[in-house]
């Protein structure tokens, strides 16, 4: 966990600020069990996750989103790459929600076990997306999109 903590203030993510009268809060959860592939628990794994499950559309996010390839899609690219002898990888983008920024204002308690011991009764307003958070995946892609976009895709 502290890993996960060092990438948060690392990446600029939140910032300590003090608690207003009306304050919506996100809630956090701490630990996900990771499985094998054939679903058996393979290990605990840390990660900070905001609880949107009490987001509400419009209210506290704008649009949710959750990019779909269709199986046939991938066949098709593969079967192409093969074709004409493509190279094929693969990428994994470590914390890739954390490099997204957050349109709107959020704030979440402090991580359990990682309170600032000068502002203990601080909130953390978030500068960027955290998994767990109805708008994390949308912002991640806009951020992805514009990224391929400027380098000419």
């Amino acid at each position: 966990m502290d890993d996960e903590y060092i990438a948060l203030i690392k990446n600029k993510m939140l910032d300590l600020v003090p608690v207003h009268l009306m304050l919506m809060l996100f809630g956090l959860c701490g630990f996900l069990d990771k499985e094998k592939s054939d679903g058996s628990f393979e290990r605990h794994k840390a990660q900070l996750l905001g609880d949107g499950v009490g987001q509400q559309i419009r209210v506290d996010c704008g649009e949710t989103f959750s990019p779909i390839v269709k199986p046939a899609t991938i066949q098709t690219v593969l079967s192409l790459a093969v074709s004409k002898a493509l190279p094929i990888h693969q990428l994994d983008v470590k914390n890739a929600f954390l490099h997204s920024e957050l349109k709107e204002i959020m704030y979440m308690h402090q991580p359990l076990g990682f309170k600032d011991p000068d502002h203990p009764n601080h909130v953390c307003l978030l500068r960027k997306s955290l998994y767990g958070l109805k708008q994390a995946p949308r912002a991640w892609y806009k951020r992805f999109t514009d990224y391929v976009s400027s380098i000419g895709f």
